[in-house]
């Protein structure tokens, strides 16, 4: 009989222990999702969207000195496809020749205008340079004839030869002044062609200049490569149709695929963080598979304003030294750039923290069958996970989503950061000591005080 009173208490306490445990259970897994606090390696990174450029190239460029005929921009006629294997001395591109068409129009009628103006200055000049000769012999005749009158009047009355001699002089003197005119109008019409004929070497030269610039109007290969279109400021490949400047004629390029670079641009909030000669993953879109473990090149030092975008960014440039086949120009790229590694670090997931008043960080922590909030100091973080220095062990279990009825229950603060926190408020609110009167014990008031603590 006591037997069997011994076997049917045995058996409702597993009943009861069964139950228990089945509801502890069962409150457990309605708190939600648990984490393990870890040990280990920590990165701490910057993950960016980049894409491929090789670091040399050679561009393929449109006609040259086209802003000395007044010709700004350039439209694409024809273009080949990008990514063609070319050859140098292949055809690449053509460009729109008729605003250079009409110039050329232009500048041979104004040659012909011009070469008019020269037949014309010259036939002038040289019907005034036969006047002013004839003028000379004219003149030195009378000086012969005035010379023969004086010599005939050596018997006439002095007043008569007086007359002959004045009337000589006056022949001589206009023979003297004819003569130096003559110099002068001769230099006057020497530099009157010397202006028409420059002006007519001028304009044929010009014409000659738009002659040959028009051969360039079609773009040849310079050396052997693939064609790479050429991007503009705001990311768009040029191509057919697209528009390039006289200042920057590039057309597109001929990339060095033996040596690749990763350009990507980082935000203004990373960039402290980001420094050449950082290791670097690089992955491809193209091919998840593949990645290559590379090093940060350069920095840039001045932030930039991508279009579309209203936030400040740097170029950051990562040199891949790896060669392989698959890569090639315009692929995109995931940057994984390794800004801090931490060997031996205790680190939790972001899921875990929570925030009150948005001066304390706590996370749930499970203990035994209960749950407490417990406050933690945070280090550094990457985009999943990260460091905790105080407030929390290794192996200690952590909810991932606030749990149920712990709205009333306090925070376990840390001694170190609450004593941070009460001489931060000491600072900011200045401390006035009461007034006590004579016979107060101050020692015993402290020791009654802390014995309230305690």
């Amino acid at each position: 009989m006591k037997s069997k009173v011994l076997l049917a208490s045995l058996a409702a306490i597993a009943l009861i222990a069964i139950v228990y445990f089945a509801t502890v259970s069962g409150a457990a897994d309605e708190a939600g999702i648990t984490a393990e606090v870890r040990t280990g390696e920590f990165v701490v990174d910057v993950t960016t969207t980049g894409e491929l450029e090789a670091k040399n190239s050679v561009e393929i460029l449109g006609p040259q000195g086209t802003r000395n005929y007044r010709i700004w921009n350039m439209t694409i006629q024809d273009l080949i496809d990008e990514g063609t294997i070319v050859k140098k001395g292949d055809f690449v591109a053509s460009l729109d020749p008729s605003e250079l068409t009409n110039n050329i129009k232009d500048a041979q009628l104004e040659l012909e205008k011009i070469e008019s103006q020269f037949i014309q200055t010259k036939l002038d000049t040289t019907l005034d340079m036969r006047q002013a000769r004839d003028e000379l012999i004219n003149l030195s005749y009378a000086v012969d004839e005035k010379q023969l009158i004086l010599d005939q009047s050596r018997y006439e009355p002095p007043a008569t030869i007086r007359q002959a001699e004045i009337d000589h002089d006056k022949a001589v003197r206009a023979l003297n002044q004819a003569r130096e005119n003559y110099k002068i109008k001769r230099d006057q019409n020497v530099a009157k062609m010397r202006e028409v004929a420059l002006n007519k070497e001028k304009s044929n030269r010009s014409l000659q200049g738009m002659q040959e610039l028009m051969q360039s109007f079609r773009i040849l290969a310079p050396e052997d490569g693939m064609v790479i279109y050429k991007k503009d400021y705001n990311g768009r490949a040029v191509k057919k149709g697209s528009q390039i400047s006289a200042w920057n004629p590039v057309v597109a390029t001929l990339p060095d695929l033996s040596t690749m670079i990763s350009v990507t641009y980082v935000n203004e909030v990373d960039i402290r963080r980001v420094q050449a000669g950082q290791q670097a993953v690089i992955g491809l879109d193209a091919f998840p598979d593949k990645e290559f473990s590379e090093k940060v090149l350069q920095v840039a030092n001045v932030g930039e304003q991508r279009p579309n975008s209203d936030a400040k960014v740097f170029r950051v440039t990562i040199e891949i030294n790896e060669k392989d086949d698959l890569l090639r120009p315009a692929m995109t790229t995931s940057n994984r750039i390794v800004t801090e590694k931490m060997d031996d670090a205790l680190f939790i997931p972001l899921e875990c923290l929570f925030n009150q008043d948005d001066s304390i960080t706590y996370v749930f922590r499970k203990n035994g069958m209960n749950t407490e909030k417990q406050e933690v100091q945070l280090g550094a973080a990457n985009r999943n996970e990260v460091v905790v220095k105080a407030g929390l062990e290794k192996g200690d279990i952590l909810y991932m989503n606030e749990v149920d009825g712990m709205d009333n229950k306090s925070v376990a603060l840390l001694p170190e950061m609450d004593g941070k926190r009460q001489k931060n408020n000491r600072e900011e609110v200045p401390e006035t000591k009461p007034e006590m009167p004579d016979d107060v014990d101050v020692e015993k008031l402290i020791k009654g005080f802390s014995q309230s603590a305690k």
